[in-house]
């Protein structure tokens, strides 16, 4: 049998350069939101099949890399068509909404979770798509207020500036909307319920096929042409700094609460006073987001140039109450871990400010057992202030050794040999 050297496709291995910068991003992450009192928690990597195939997941449940039984159990299941009894998580929430409903006795109210870790998907590979990558998460439940909405973007906008100054990005946009709003907007325009969320996948395509693609692609499905132009209509009063409870109001305000886009503009005007200039605040009413869970408010961060989201989510109140009968509201971010490293690496991050001096002591074969000694005790001394050492033999292709630890960050280098001043 020949063995196959590369990852499985989709999934990845990771340099000691790239996994300095997972680190430098995984460390932003944690300490940027450990100041808004985001506490660190942990789920398993697998989970119940029930769970993850209880329509909690939307398109994502297609995607599930799914768990054999095992022995007798895979017996039994063979014979009743039922094959996996668990599988690899597809994202963070469901797993938290589990681990909530199961701990929910011993957990703060409200509960302000951060989780970071790896979530599977059999999806088609692309460049920021894996099938295998870490996803970051921050949570907030038990908060009903929109004090949970207004904590995660200022949390999760703080923290991506961090980031992304360090390459020279200080712009980025806050895309928000409100499930009721979309609701609100699609009964204005003369839908049925029924119908609405066959209207938002079609409007989640704006990006890619356009106004007119939209209204080409209702008209197929053979909705009334009137509710169709309706609906378009409205898009086309979206203009930039757009107010949200001015458009609902001269819109669809009669099919909404009013505390709805009031909400959304306080929502806005308080990050705006807790954020940097260049992150924009955008009321959006084309935003959608994919996941049949949310119930409120959503939101997502786009920068410019780059044809992906780098974070999203929203308030999904309903979801706990399904694992354990007891509601919970609850309010989350995801964000795009992958997909903000590779936007590092396209600008070329380097490590600067604050990477920890590096040096490499490369000890000659020949060198006696006191001189080795002396260079262990020097390690161990330079270690103790701070710095990150590494001791090697001296290669015959010393050029190519110390070319390598220079590309990998060393810049103090030292060949040892019995004669050499420590």
């Amino acid at each position: 049998m020949k063995f196959i050297t590369t990852p499985v496709k989709g999934m990845n291995d990771f340099l000691p350069a790239d996994m300095r910068l997972r680190e430098h991003v995984l460390g932003l992450i944690k300490e940027t939101y450990a100041t808004y009192g985001f506490d660190h928690i942990e789920t398993p990597a697998m989970e119940h099949i029930e769970n993850l195939t209880g329509k909690q997941g939307g398109e994502n449940e297609k995607l599930i890399f799914k768990v054999l039984k095992r022995g007798r159990e895979l017996e039994k299941g063979l014979e009743r068509g039922e094959l996996a009894d668990s599988g690899l998580r597809y994202d963070l929430t469901v797993p938290l909404a589990r681990y909530y409903s199961n701990n929910r006795n011993e957990l703060p109210t409200p509960l302000k979770a951060l989780q970071i870790g790896n979530v599977w998907r059999a999806d088609k590979p692309q460049k920021g798509r894996f099938r295998q990558f870490t996803q970051c998460d921050i949570d907030i439940i038990g908060d009903p207020s929109i004090m949970a909405e207004i904590e995660l973007i200022a949390a999760t906008s703080k923290m991506l500036t961090r980031i992304f100054s360090e390459v020279g990005i200080r712009e980025f946009t806050v895309h928000i909307n409100d499930r009721r709003i979309l609701k609100a907007m699609a009964a204005y325009a003369g839908f049925t319920p029924e119908q609405y969320d066959d209207v938002f996948i079609i409007l989640d395509k704006m990006d890619k096929i356009g106004l007119e693609g939209v209204k080409e692609s209702l008209l197929k499905k053979e909705y009334p042409a009137e509710a169709v132009e309706k609906y378009i209509a409205l898009f086309g009063q979206i203009k930039p700094e757009l107010v949200c409870s001015e458009f609902c109001n001269a819109t669809c305000g009669e099919y909404l609460d009013q505390k709805v886009p009031d909400n959304m503009d306080t929502i806005i005007s308080s990050v705006s006073c807790m954020i940097n200039e260049g992150v924009h605040l955008m009321f959006d009413p084309t935003l959608v987001r994919g996941m049949s869970y949310y119930t409120g408010t959503i939101f997502e961060i786009s920068i410019d140039g780059y044809n992906f989201s780098i974070a999203g989510g929203g308030r999904y109140d309903e979801m706990i109450g399904r694992f354990s009968n007891q509601p919970a509201p609850a309010c989350g971010f995801s964000i795009g871990f992958e997909r903000i490293v590779t936007i590092l690496k396209d600008l070329d991050w380097k490590e600067e400010n604050g990477g920890k001096e590096r040096t490499a002591f490369l000890v000659d074969e020949k060198a006696s057992p006191a001189k080795l000694l002396e260079v262990f005790k020097k390690a161990t001394k330079v270690r103790e202030e701070g710095a990150i050492v590494t001791v090697q033999p001296l290669k015959k292709n010393a050029k190519f050794q110390i070319e390598t630890l220079e590309k990998n960050g060393y810049t103090s280098i030292k060949k040892i040999y019995d004669d050499t001043e420590l």
